[in-house]
C-alpha cells in the first residue's frame, strides 16, 4: 500500500530558496538529506497518487517515479550560468505509448502534463514544447485540415483556467506550404502548444494538492488528446491489466 501524499512542507520550500543562494555542490551535498525527505519523497508519493487518479480519468497516461522526476542536476554543458543545480523540483506525466525522455531533459514523444515546485512560482502544465520538426509538422497538418476541431480542444473552463496558449517562439509569419488567409493561420505559427496556471505556496503544501492537479489536468485533457492524436497517439477508456 502506498503511503499518502502529505503535502510539500515549508521545509521544501525553504530548501529551494536557500538553494537558489547557495547554489554549490558543497551546499546541496550537506543539505542532502533535506532534499531527499522534503522533496523528493513527497514528489515520488504526488507521482504515484497522479497515476492511480490517471487510472480513473485518463488512463493513456502515466506517472513513475523513476521516469516522471526531473534530475535535480543542470545539464551546463552549453550554459554560461554553470550553477549546477536547478531551483526548482518537477515532474512530467506522458502517453503510455511514447518515449520517455525526462532523464535527458526532453519531455518523450508527445504531449503530457508537468508539475513544477517553486517557491511562489509553482504551477501546473501541459501540452508539447518545442516538438521536433516531424511532430510540429504533423501537429500544423491537423491543425490545418480541421481548425474547428483543434478550437474546440480549449473549453471555455479550459480558457479560463489557463488563458491562451504561450506564444513562446511564435512565428511572425506563416511556415512555409501554407497561404495567408488560411483559416487556421492564427495557429499554424505556434511552433509550442502549451498552458499553464499557477499554483500558491499554500496550495502545495496542502495535502489536496493531487484533488487540485487531478482537476487542472482534466481541464487539459482534450487539449493534450488532441495533440497526442495528431502525433498518433491514442486515448484509452481503460487500463491493460
Amino acid at each position: 500500500m502506498t503511503d499518502e501524499f502529505p503535502g510539500f512542507s515549508r521545509a521544501a520550500l525553504s530548501f529551494l530558496r536557500q538553494l537558489k543562494r547557495n547554489n554549490r555542490r558543497e551546499w546541496f551535498q550537506a543539505n542532502r538529506e533535506t532534499y531527499d525527505h522534503e522533496i523528493l519523497a513527497p514528489l515520488r508519493l504526488l507521482v504515484e497518487e497522479l497515476d492511480v487518479r490517471f487510472g480513473h480519468f485518463a488512463p493513456e497516461m502515466a506517472g513513475d517515479p523513476k521516469r516522471s522526476i526531473f534530475r535535480i542536476h543542470r545539464d551546463v554543458r552549453f550554459s554560461k550560468d554553470k550553477s549546477p543545480y536547478k531551483t526548482h523540483a518537477a515532474a512530467w506525466f506522458s502517453h503510455r505509448n511514447a518515449g520517455h525522455g525526462v532523464g535527458s531533459e526532453t519531455h518523450g514523444g508527445g504531449a503530457g502534463f508537468y508539475f513544477h515546485l517553486e517557491p511562489k512560482g509553482s504551477m501546473v502544465a501541459g501540452g508539447i514544447w518545442m516538438p521536433p520538426r516531424p511532430s510540429l509538422n504533423r501537429i500544423r497538418e491537423s491543425i490545418a485540415a480541421k481548425p474547428g476541431d483543434f478550437e474546440k480542444s480549449m473549453s471555455a473552463s479550459f480558457k479560463r483556467r489557463f488563458g491562451a496558449l504561450s506564444e513562446e517562439a511564435m512565428l511572425t509569419r506563416l511556415p512555409r506550404g501554407f497561404a495567408p488567409g488560411h483559416p487556421a493561420e492564427r495557429w499554424l505559427r505556434y511552433q509550442s502548444f502549451t498552458v499553464h496556471a499557477m499554483l500558491s505556496d499554500t496550495e502545495v503544501e496542502g495535502r489536496r494538492l493531487p484533488d487540485r492537479i487531478e482537476r487542472d489536468f482534466t481541464t487539459m485533457l482534450p487539449f493534450v488528446r488532441w495533440l497526442n492524436r495528431a502525433l498518433g497517439y491514442r486515448e484509452s477508456e481503460r487500463r491493460d491489466a
